[in-house]
């Protein structure tokens, strides 16, 4: 498949995570819902584990472990947690700061070419997502909010998918691709097993109405097997700066989503800040025909040279 596309499809999927997931937290506990997401998506991903299996160095291996700690423990956790909290077309905009971390980690880590033009785009686009960090800030005028919270959870979540980006583009040189998706799965499962058994002591699954189910369907055949598939395939084909910008195809579908599922609807910070965050990326691509939508036949072309 094309990497462009696939990450288009993987930042529409995750997009419509948000309001999908919080309409489940209204009937299953977070850390419950994120064990069977990525224990059953684990499941799927064991034959092709199996069967593309190399063999790993202890500092590979180790690598693979940390990575999928900090982008599926560390992400889910506090992305659920933040849902529980602030509003859900909030998530996809606040993760759309990711690419400003990943923008230096590449940089500094990885030795990919830096450029003045994307540095200024992307501090003018952090500066949008602050808009949307701080809204409940002026409405109330308390640091502290529930929602000024769950803002900052969606913030540690961003930076938990920011280091396994970066983590994850250097592993995929020498790790498959399905076994690192697999592996990384099976991580953040285990790591959510003891919580879930604390939530279970005042939960059962025989409270699961549509909600929690079609939260855990969507959770686990499309956002996590597919998109994390996906999303890895991609990162062994482009730079991990460019897979950074594809992050803002997020809050489109966000918000789409979330005004007839969950009645969330913007408000003018949040066209502001949205508007901040997009004028970065045209700052930062140089010209607009440059978008991921509009490169598909020019990087189909490259691939097939």
């Amino acid at each position: 498949m094309n990497p462009i596309l696939a990450l288009i499809i993987t930042n529409v999927i995750w997009g419509a995570a948000s309001p999908i997931f919080k309409l489940a937290l209204t009937n299953i506990p977070p850390f419950t819902l994120a064990f069977i997401r990525f224990f059953f998506a684990g499941l799927i991903f064991v034959p092709l584990i199996i069967s593309h299996w190399r063999k790993l160095s202890a500092k590979d291996c180790f690598a693979v472990i940390v990575s999928g700690f900090f982008g599926i423990s560390v992400n889910i956790a506090f992305f659920f947690l933040g849902l529980e909290k602030a509003p859900s077309i909030n998530a996809p905009v606040i993760g759309s700061s990711a690419p400003v971390f990943i923008f230096f980690s590449s940089v500094f880590f990885l030795k990919e070419a830096a450029g003045r033009r994307m540095f200024w785009g992307m501090m003018i686009s952090f500066i949008g997502v602050l808009v949307i960090i701080l809204t409940p800030v002026t409405a109330s005028g308390h640091w502290l909010t529930g929602s000024v919270v769950g803002n900052a959870f969606f913030l540690i979540a961003t930076l938990g998918y920011v280091i396994q980006t970066v983590m994850n583009k250097d592993l995929v040189r020498r790790v498959d691709v399905f076994q690192l998706t697999g592996i990384q799965f099976l991580v953040g499962a285990v790591t959510f097993l003891p919580f879930m058994m604390r939530e279970l002591d005042r939960w059962s699954f025989t409270q699961l109405n549509p909600a929690g189910w079609t939260g855990i369907i969507f959770g686990v055949f499309f956002c996590s097997a597919l998109a994390y598939y996906y999303f890895n395939y991609a990162m062994k084909k482009l730079p991990a700066q460019e897979a950074g910008i594809f992050t803002y195809i997020d809050p489109v579908a966000a918000v789409l989503l979330a005004m007839p599922l969950v009645h969330e609807y913007p408000n003018l910070y949040f066209f502001l800040g949205s508007l901040l965050v997009f004028g970065g990326i045209f700052l930062a691509e140089k010209r607009i025909h440059w978008h991921p939508f509009h490169r598909l036949q020019s990087m189909e072309n490259v691939l097939i040279r």
